[in-house]
């Protein structure tokens, strides 16, 4: 059965309000501006949460923009660099699914479509709102006969486009749970990805913190084969505020804890540590699905980082400067989760690959004996799976192993992947 894609520009597709971008560039030189823009972005959270009608929201705020076209041309500019991470990594998706996306917003197609344009989302398949401009090109209004400068407008909407087939609906605001409410769309997923309202999350089907758990959730091709905020990330001991909000930052789920003594770590799948604590062979054993190890500081005699080599668990550490290593320690891990880097860990083979499109990445740890190479290119080969590029180091008898291949390939190939003898870890990158 076909599906439809309701998806919400402002603070979903894009990572900002644009009225709120538009008044900070129009109101630059307005005496008044600071309490405009408090004034302005207090209506859309009104509005957001249900609590001011959308269409009195709305024509307050116009009113306090004072803005013209030539505004419009630096805010399309902006939020053409804010488009939200999640969505702006699965561009693929939108080119496969081209007909299917709706943009529906409360926002204005002057400033929606050119941005959206860029993610094969035509003009016919973006319903917003649209400004009133006069002789001189100043914003005076918007047009009050469109659906959805009203209250309850996306609901109209829809009863009005009797789209066939399923349609789920994603956003962060309150008038994208109407749609929810009123029976007009099946499932209601509420983007937290950059702010979430606890009003909209507690009536959600599902909370998707990033593009990319919705696109898992419903089994869908996506960039990555797992979305981040899944991975959970523990950081343990006084760990400086900046590097843990560089990993949530990327999209990760961090969890704090002073210690880790009777801690469950069978879920973690990073570790970030405060620099003087010790982590066991016996809490690794404990640590089945770990992937990186970062310690703030010299790790010697802390961890062993050549039983983490023989896990399959990338070691990431700084022998010199304590300080500086919250700085670029989380960023190491980061790329080791998100491309497969290991340029300077401690245990691994050093490796630094370049980004591949239009590929699969297959990560592939092992026992380094003779003829294990043969037996997983000749799996590829088995599997009639092109290789697009292969990258491969060994150290200290560890073989780890990049395989970029190409798009097309039955799930049977990961399973034989994993089941060749002396193999320590295996996953997809994306």
């Amino acid at each position: 059965m076909k599906t439809n894609y309701i998806i919400d520009f402002d603070s979903t597709f894009t990572q900002v309000e644009a009225l709120d971008e538009l008044a900070k560039i129009s109101l630059k030189n307005n005496p008044d501006r600071q309490q405009h823009l408090a004034d302005i972005a207090e209506l859309t959270n009104l509005a957001m949460d249900g609590k001011l009608s959308f269409r009195e929201s709305l024509t307050r705020r116009v009113q306090l923009l004072h803005a013209n076209r030539e505004h419009l041309d630096a805010l399309i500019k902006k939020l053409k660099k804010k488009v939200s991470a999640s969505f702006s990594r699965n561009k693929e998706f939108f080119k496969d699914n081209s007909k299917d996306v709706f943009i529906v917003s409360g926002g204005f197609k002057e400033f929606i479509c050119p941005v959206v344009a860029n993610y094969h989302i035509s003009e016919d398949n973006v319903y917003a709102n649209t400004f009133l401009f006069d002789e001189e090109g100043n914003i005076y209004g918007f047009d009050e006969k469109n659906p959805l400068s009203e209250e309850g407008g996306k609901v109209k909407l829809l009863k009005k486009l009797k789209l066939d087939g399923k349609v789920y609906g994603i956003g962060d605001g309150y008038s994208d749970f109407q749609l929810k409410e009123s029976g007009m769309i099946e499932k209601f997923y509420a983007f937290t990805e950059n702010i979430e309202r606890a009003s909209v999350s507690s009536k959600a089907d599902h909370i998707a913190p990033t593009f990319d758990e919705f696109l898992y959730i419903n089994q869908l091709p996506r960039a990555i084969s797992y979305p981040k905020n899944r991975i959970k990330c523990y950081v343990i001991g006084d760990v400086p505020h900046h590097a843990i909000k560089f990993l949530e930052k990327d999209g990760f789920s961090t969890i704090q804890l002073k210690k880790i003594e009777g801690e469950d770590l069978s879920e973690a799948g990073m570790i970030l540590f405060q620099d003087g604590l010790t982590f066991t062979n016996e809490q690794i054993e404990k640590a089945a699905r770990l992937k990186t190890i970062g310690y703030l500081g010299n790790s010697k005699r802390k961890i062993d980082k050549n039983f983490c080599l023989q896990k399959g668990i990338v070691l990431f550490d700084d022998k010199k400067d304590t300080w500086k290593s919250a700085d670029f320690i989380p960023k190491r891990m980061a790329d080791f989760i998100n491309n497969g880097d290991t340029k300077m860990s401690r245990n691994f083979p050093n490796l630094k690959v370049p980004l591949m499109d239009n590929a699969h990445r297959l990560i592939h740890i092992h026992k380094n004996i003779p003829g294990i190479m043969a037996q997983i290119n000749g799996t590829f080969r088995d599997n009639n799976v092109n290789i697009v590029a292969q990258f491969l180091m060994t150290k200290n008898g560890i073989g780890y192993v990049i395989t970029d291949v190409s798009r097309k390939y039955d799930k049977k190939l990961l399973t034989e992947l994993k089941s060749i003898s002396h193999t320590i870890k295996f996953r997809v990158l994306y």
